[in-house]
């Protein structure tokens, strides 16, 4: 790896440091560089927060190091506008950076290439693609939504030893290990929305938020329920606590007038009466929402499969048998046939979980 790549591969690790805080922001990482050697670092943190290179450059000057003359590896293009902070190419030029190596272009249509210009007009010398590739991986839901303006989609899948997703016992049964429920809690922290069934609801009345990882001033992850005729009972977690945000979707307009605030339903359904899976992603998407999690249940994942709205998927499997002989049973085949790609497995508290991907 060259000098260049190191310094970036410096900035993507750097970057991580904001996971699940700084959404709807990507995670970018910042060095500055002179005479071959790294001066300052720098990472946009949580929401609301330094960017990454507005972080180097105050690092710098902690340390009471010089900028001057000195080079930024950057993940991502610098901003040129104003939203939570003031322009990054500002902050760039107020502090001499004579060379700005960028790993991805900004896809955002409102700020698209004007980064670069604008630094390029400057004076200043900017190169683009440096890896690049790991940089988008590493900001794929801002990438996808700013491509597609929709989120992307993960789906979550817990499944026994034979792919039986649930007992014939009168009560939910939980079987994967506490490793895996970390890691559960560790996608709805990357997510900002989780989507359900009803019949999840009803059998599970799970509350649907987030527990352990530190999202930051960043709110919990929408809750979302397809709920075509009004099920959701009024008593469920769901309905009650205010935690997050709950958007049910139905097919048909549902009278109520007691919802508590947190509480907003939706009508949206096609010609048919039914709930298109991609029409709900492009109404999440209107709504700036760039990652969802699908987890449960088994018509709701296969709705989606059928539908091509599918992005990546983890499988979690784990060697308990659930008792009872009948289905709803789950797996790579489901996965498979949808048009995913299998990336890699890794066992996980006992737990064998693989992670999909559409290519």
């Amino acid at each position: 790896m060259t000098d260049e790549a190191e310094f970036m591969a410096r900035a993507i690790e750097l970057a991580e440091r904001g996971r699940h805080r700084v959404m709807p922001n990507p995670l970018v990482g910042c060095v500055l560089v002179r005479s071959g050697e790294i001066i300052a670092e720098g990472w946009h943190d949580h929401l609301g927060g330094l960017h990454a290179e507005q972080m180097a450059i105050a690092d710098a000057e902690a340390r009471g190091v010089e900028t001057q003359g000195s080079t930024a590896y950057v993940t991502l293009e610098p901003c040129n506008h104003f939203g939570r902070t003031p322009p990054c190419t500002e902050a760039l030029m107020w502090a001499g950076v004579k060379k700005v190596v960028v790993g991805s272009p900004d896809p955002n249509p409102t700020v698209r290439g004007d980064g670069s210009e604008v630094l390029r007009n400057a004076g200043i010398d900017v190169t683009t693609g440096l890896l690049q590739d790991r940089c988008e991986e590493q900001m794929s839901q801002f990438m996808h939504w700013c491509q597609h303006r929709q989120p992307e989609v993960l789906l979550k899948a817990a499944v026994d030893k034979n792919g039986k997703i649930d007992s014939d016992s009168a009560e939910a049964t939980r079987f994967s290990s506490p490793e895996s429920l970390k890691l559960v809690h560790d996608l709805r922290a990357d997510s900002m929305a989780i989507l359900v069934g009803v019949n999840t609801v009803i059998r599970d009345d799970p509350s649907l938020t987030v527990r352990g990882p530190d999202v930051g001033p960043r709110k919990q992850p929408i809750r979302i329920v397809i709920d075509p005729n009004g099920r959701v009972p009024k008593n469920c977690k769901l309905m009650q606590d205010s935690l997050a945000p709950t958007l049910l979707i139905h097919i048909k307009e549902i009278s109520t007038d007691d919802d508590a605030e947190h509480v907003e339903r939706v009508v949206l359904s096609d010609d048919d009466g039914e709930l298109d899976p991609q029409r709900i992603l492009y109404m999440l998407g209107d709504r700036e929402i760039q990652s969802l999690l699908v987890e449960g249940g088994a018509d709701t994942w296969q709705r989606f499969l059928d539908a091509d709205a599918i992005d990546r998927a983890h499988l979690c499997q784990s060697p308990v048998s659930l008792p009872g002989n009948d289905g709803p049973f789950f797996g790579s085949v489901n996965l498979e046939n949808a048009g995913l790609n299998h990336q890699s497995t890794e066992i996980v508290g006992g737990d064998s979980i693989s992670k999909w991907k559409r290519l």
